[in-house]
C-alpha cells in the first residue's frame, strides 16, 4: 500500500501535533516525497484486517481564502517551467475533450482571475452535488454531460476548463471542515479543490463550494485525484470503514483545527 495521509510540507510550519501513523497490527513503513511534492508512506499490508489511525493539530491563521481578483493571467511564454505540466491534459482532466466548449462558453470572458471565477461560477450553478453520485472512473468531460458528481468532480472540470484556457491549474485534496459556516447535514471532512496560478503566485479556488473558506488543511497536489489518492493498493481488499473528523479548537490568540483519521 501507498498511503498519502500527511500534511502537506508546505503547511509544516503550522503543525502543533505532528500526525504519525499507528497501525494494528504493527508494520514496518517509510516513507517518500513523491513527484509533486507529497508526503507518502510505503507499507506491505498483512492478511487480514489492517487499522491505520492518526491524529494532529495545526495551527490556522483563521483567515479565508485570499481572493485578488486583479491577479492577471500570464502568456504562456512567460509561465515557469514548473506550471506547464497542469496545462496539460491528464488521466481525469481531458483537456482535447473540452477545448471548443470551453472556448465557447469562456472565450469572451475578462482573463484572470475574473475568468476563473466564471468557471467555478458555471460548474456549481451546472453540476449537481451529492455523494450517492460518486464513481471513481468518472471524468471532467464525463461530469460535463452527466452534470453530477462530488467535490472531486467540480474540481475535475474546473481544471480542464482553466486548462483549456492556458491557465495553469492544480488539483488539491485534504481536510476542511465546517469552520466558519451554517452547519451542513452532510458535514465536511476530506475534500477537493483546485488551485491556479496568477500573477505569479497560486490561489486557491472550490468550484464545489464557490466561497472562500477558512481552515483548509492541505495533503497533497497534483494533476488530478489520481496523483493524490489517499491510499493505492496492490492486489484485493476491502475498505470496510472510513471515518473522519476535523474540529475547531478556540485557544486564543490562535486558532486550531484538530482532526483524527480511522481507516480500516
Amino acid at each position: 500500500m501507498v498511503l498519502m495521509l500527511n500534511v502537506h510540507p508546505s503547511r509544516a510550519i503550522d503543525v502543533i501535533k505532528p500526525d504519525q501513523f499507528r497501525l494494528t497490527p504493527t508494520v514496518p513503513m517509510t516513507r517518500y516525497t513523491d513527484a509533486f511534492g507529497n508526503i507518502c508512506t510505503r507499507l506491505l499490508a498483512p492478511k487480514g484486517e489492517l487499522q491505520i489511525t492518526s491524529d494532529a493539530v495545526l495551527a490556522d491563521s483563521g483567515h479565508p481564502d485570499t481572493v485578488e481578483p486583479a491577479a492577471r493571467q500570464h502568456e504562456i511564454a512567460e509561465l515557469p517551467h514548473d506550471t506547464l505540466v497542469f496545462l496539460l491534459g491528464s488521466r481525469y482532466c481531458e483537456t482535447e475533450r473540452l477545448m471548443n466548449e470551453a472556448w465557447s462558453l469562456f472565450g469572451k470572458t475578462p482573463t484572470g482571475w475574473p475568468r476563473v471565477q466564471a468557471i467555478c461560477d458555471f460548474v456549481q450553478s451546472h453540476v449537481r452535488f451529492g455523494y450517492h453520485h460518486a464513481r471513481s472512473t468518472r471524468t471532467a468531460a464525463e461530469v460535463a454531460l452527466e452534470r453530477c458528481g462530488v467535490c472531486r468532480d467540480f474540481a475535475h472540470l474546473a481544471i480542464t476548463f482553466c486548462r483549456c484556457m492556458n491557465i495553469p491549474a492544480r488539483y488539491c485534496t485534504g481536510y476542511l471542515g465546517d469552520i466558519g459556516v451554517l452547519p451542513d447535514a452532510d458535514p465536511m471532512d476530506f475534500s477537493a479543490w483546485f488551485e491556479v496560478y496568477l500573477g505569479g503566485r497560486w490561489y486557491t479556488f472550490d468550484a464545489r463550494h464557490n466561497t472562500p473558506r477558512i481552515g483548509r488543511i492541505l495533503v497533497a497536489r497534483g494533476r488530478d485525484a489520481a496523483d493524490v489518492a489517499i491510499s493505492t493498493t496492490f492486489g484485493p481488499n476491502t475498505l470496510k470503514r472510513f471515518i473522519v473528523h476535523t474540529d475547531e479548537i478556540i485557544d486564543e490568540p490562535v486558532q486550531s483545527a484538530l482532526w483524527d483519521r480511522k481507516v480500516a
